[in-house]
């Protein structure tokens, strides 16, 4: 059996912070030394504590040009223009907290006045999405915000039962818009406890629009967030609409980042004859900067209406079998460390994951989580 086709069988098969308080009462809860004091601005009975002061997870470098960018500031003179704008995106991003309160608001300010695509609803495209961590469920999703222009303020949730203790919170960001400043509100008097952002154990994604989010409902069904949920790890979101091409700058700032894992998806947004010129270089570029770090390769879907439009379908078929040559060239070589995913298993074959026959639905996210986790699980173990 070959290395490649052993590898697709493989597949195949496949603390608490400290303590703040959101007004005068003092309830005590945990303490540790990780977590920074964050204090409040009280305004009308809701106090909002600005994320900046402790962090948002999934923000791969310090030295951004602005706080919510997803390429560190060197990188405006190292990347094309088109994947420099689509960096100011904050997709990937999510903020971490405890809290006893019964609602949960929040407030930002978008960078760009597009809330919604043609495709993809204000909701994911602008949206900010909570999640709670329940005990015996695990992480269970609980309420969005509604954006109708660049200032957004509101509930994402309300009436929640009385807690006996802080429970855990998840906010994902934005998938397809900037964000300029972000606040989380509890009711004044509520315990409120940051989480700083985890950076161990850090599942790199690099790709195209389909790993950028497009076309999820709301930024808590992209992939790559459902991965970290379920995987219990940071997530950096390296996903470019139109723009994942295996470009060597991108190799050169992928290196940059201490990844437990890459995982490196770009075909849907190139050619036959491009994946056969930048896999090689890419892959190499990037051992030489990470030499023992785990690279999965991951095939592009398959096109819904390829079952009958030829050129779509011949599309994927040169794409997969340019891929798996150079694949196997690198294991040749002896590349150490590569996993290969092929396509037929990310979105099914009953043509129902899809928005528009390329980009998948929440049903298309959920069913690429599916095929990736238990690929990456072993490898971040």
């Amino acid at each position: 059996m070959s290395r490649f086709a052993a590898s697709r069988r493989q597949v195949m098969q496949a603390g608490a912070a400290s303590l703040v308080l959101a007004g005068a009462a003092a309830r005590k809860a945990p303490a540790t030394e990780a977590a920074p004091q964050v204090e409040p601005q009280v305004e009308k009975g809701i106090a909002w504590y600005d994320v900046e002061h402790w962090g948002v997870e999934g923000r791969g470098w310090e030295q951004t040009l602005r706080y919510y960018d997803r390429l560190p500031a060197q990188a405006r003179r190292q990347v094309r223009p088109a994947v420099w704008n689509l960096s100011r995106h904050s997709a990937g991003m999510c903020v971490h907290f405890a809290t006893d309160a019964t609602a949960i608001y929040a407030r930002y300010r978008l960078l760009s006045p597009r809330l919604a695509m043609y495709h993809m609803p204000a909701t994911g495209v602008s949206g900010l999405d909570l999640y709670v961590h329940l005990p015996r469920r695990g992480w269970h999703w609980l309420g969005i915000s509604r954006p109708r222009g660049q200032q957004v303020q509101g509930a994402l949730a309300t009436g929640l039962d009385p807690a006996p203790e802080p429970r855990r919170f998840v906010v994902y960001l934005p998938l397809y818009n900037g964000v300029e400043k972000l606040e989380i509100g509890v009711p004044q008097g509520a315990v409120f406890r940051p989480i700083p952002p985890r950076r161990k154990g850090l599942l790199v994604y690099y790709g195209t629009s389909i790993a950028h989010g497009a076309c999820a409902s709301r930024p808590g069904m992209a992939f790559p967030a459902i991965l970290g949920r379920r995987l219990g790890c940071p997530v950096v979101n390296l996903g470019f609409s139109g723009n994942g091409r295996l470009e060597l700058e991108l190799a050169d700032l992928l290196g940059q980042l201490e990844a437990a894992v890459y995982g490196i998806d770009c075909l849907p947004n190139l050619r036959p004859e491009e994946v056969e010129k930048r896999t090689v270089p890419f892959v190499l570029r990037l051992r030489k900067h990470r030499p023992n770090v785990p690279i999965v390769l991951v095939e592009d879907r398959f096109y819904a209406d390829g079952v009958l439009v030829t050129a779509r379908r011949r599309r994927n078929q040169g794409n997969h079998r340019a891929f798996r040559q150079k694949y196997q060239e690198l294991v040749k070589r002896g590349v150490k460390g590569l996993h290969y995913v092929p396509a037929e298993q990310l979105l099914g074959s009953d043509g129902e994951a899809t928005t528009d026959g390329s980009h998948p639905n929440d049903l298309g996210m959920l069913r690429m989580a599916d095929a990736l986790q238990g690929v990456f699980a072993p490898l971040l173990r």
